[in-house]
């Protein structure tokens, strides 16, 4: 693929996207490195093989951290937890792309997964998505979500689906807003509900990625269906003020 059929436009006002590169693999890491310096949005500030490197220097400002699920012979699975749970957006980029492993890592707060053998492209869209706070699901995580086939599906209502299938098609909880013609708080509301659901039902879903894990799981959308970001923002009607 050419660089500039994934390169976007940088201008000279807009902030890069910081990113770290954690792998126990030297010559992964300057690949990496190499993949997103095509991108001038991205730009890579800490790298190294063990993830304290994210609590020190530039790694503390990362926007978004691309981690080697596999560090040093183990997994860092727990790692994934503590990172998300600090408010971090973390990609888990593995060659351990059983399904078990990768629902794992989003059960931990992971935004994404990607597989090593993926490529360029994959690996700057979902670098991409992940600091914009949207959905991107490369070939490897589409077949891990879509093969789940648990059957302790909770019951959603038409509002909390068509809430989130529109979440997942567009950039923020204000456009879906616009599009279902109610308040960006009933939004919120219905996409609460929906976690909460999942919840009970012992598939928790903490973050966007975990969450559109479950509704592809449950078919209430498609791998295909969220790759384009399509804005409702000009064309939709107003959002409704709630009461005084």
């Amino acid at each position: 693929m050419d660089a500039d059929a994934v390169a976007g436009h940088l201008s000279p006002t807009e902030p890069r996207i910081t990113v770290a590169i954690v792998d126990d693999h030297p010559v992964v890491v300057e690949g990496v490195r190499s993949w997103l310096s095509v991108e001038p949005r991205l730009e890579v500030v800490a790298t190294g093989d063990d993830p304290d490197v994210l609590y020190f220097g530039a790694g503390r400002t990362a926007k978004v951290v691309l981690l080697d699920l596999r560090l040093h012979g183990q997994l860092a699975l727990d790692r994934v937890a503590e990172l998300s749970a600090a408010g971090r957006r973390v990609v888990v980029y593995s060659e351990h792309t059983g399904q078990e492993t990768i629902l794992a890592a989003l059960d931990a707060g992971a935004v994404a997964f990607l597989a090593k053998h993926e490529g360029r492209e994959h690996c700057v869209r979902t670098v991409l998505a992940a600091a914009d706070d949207r959905p991107y699901v490369p070939p490897a995580l589409a077949g891990a979500i879509v093969g789940d086939r648990r059957s302790d599906r909770p019951t959603l209502s038409d509002q909390e689906r068509e809430a989130l299938l529109l979440w997942f098609q567009s950039m923020s909880k204000a456009s879906v807003a616009r599009r279902m013609q109610i308040s960006e708080h009933t939004v919120k509301q219905y996409l609460d509900r929906a976690r909460i659901k999942y919840a009970r039902a012992g598939r928790p879903a903490a973050t966007k990625a975990a969450l559109l894990a479950r509704a592809i799981e449950d078919g209430l959308i498609r791998p295909e269906e969220i790759g384009t970001y399509r804005s409702y923002a000009s064309t939709d009607r107003p959002t409704p003020q709630r009461p005084s």
